[in-house]
């Protein structure tokens, strides 16, 4: 299989599985990609999804070999998620990390953009690479720009070079970067850190900065999204109170 997906414990592990190709994206893996994205979403178990690669990239984006002289014999980044089906992000209502376990590039560095949070081992690299080949970055020009600011945006879009994981720490986009041999150990923390929350919130939370980052301040601020009402008014809202005033864990029912 081009992408391996396995679900315990309402966590969602989906690992892009062609190693021999650094994990690069062909259409079979895109399709694979689209079918799990529809079947995680469709599962009410799952808490929190990993998505990571094996070997050692976590994706290089897309697959150039499967392409013809003259163009794309495919274009995995024209649907309406964008690369990989979750490059824009949106894709998934509950929280996706991103286990960066190496080479992220072109696509798969969109990839990364578009998952919540990303863990990045100390020897990953990033880059959009695709002006070197005449290629264009189609939803890292969308997305970059929104994370970092135009000028250091800019600066990786028009030159195509590579930061590695200590400086995509500092530029604010990957959440923490792990010690050879540790990257499992931080991603696991910080999974049960997600999942110890109210599913009903993550999920609310999720949808409301998705859905306003358009919108300024004061008009988030006073949307009302139905993902907000319900997760006020749920079971598990007065859970999460009660378990607070006694002192115990909350036993969340996810409604």
């Amino acid at each position: 299989m081009s992408v391996d997906l396995s679900v315990a414990g309402g966590i969602a592990r989906v690992t892009l599985n062609r190693p021999e190709r650094l994990n690069a994206i062909d259409s079979a893996a895109e399709a694979a990609l689209d079918r799990i994205w529809a079947e995680i979403e469709g599962d009410e178990s799952v808490r929190c999804v990993v998505l990571t690669g094996t070997g050692r990239a976590f994706c290089a984006g897309a697959d150039m070999k499967e392409e013809g002289p003259g163009g794309l014999a495919y274009w995995a980044g024209t649907g309406d998620h964008g690369f990989g089906g979750i490059a824009l992000g949106g894709r998934l209502s509950v929280p996706v990390v991103a286990r960066v376990n190496g080479l992220a590039l072109g696509g798969g560095f969109e990839m990364v953009l578009g998952c919540d949070l990303a863990i990045a081992a100390e020897g990953a690299t990033f880059g959009l690479p695709e002006p070197r080949v005449g290629r264009l970055p189609l939803d890292g020009m969308v997305t970059l720009p929104r994370r970092i600011p135009r000028a250091l945006a800019m600066g990786l879009l028009l030159t195509g070079r590579r930061i590695g994981a200590a400086e995509a720490l500092a530029l604010g986009l990957v959440n923490e970067v792990a010690p050879e041999g540790a990257l499992d150990e931080a991603v696991d923390a910080w999974v049960r850190d997600i999942v110890a929350c109210a599913p009903l919130s993550l999920r609310a939370i999720k949808r409301s900065v998705h859905d306003t980052q358009h919108l300024t301040a004061a008009e988030a601020r006073n949307a009302r999204l139905p993902s907000l009402v319900d997760a006020l008014q749920s079971r598990d809202a007065d859970e999460g109170v009660a378990a607070f005033r006694e002192k115990r864990a909350p036993a969340w029912r996810g409604r």
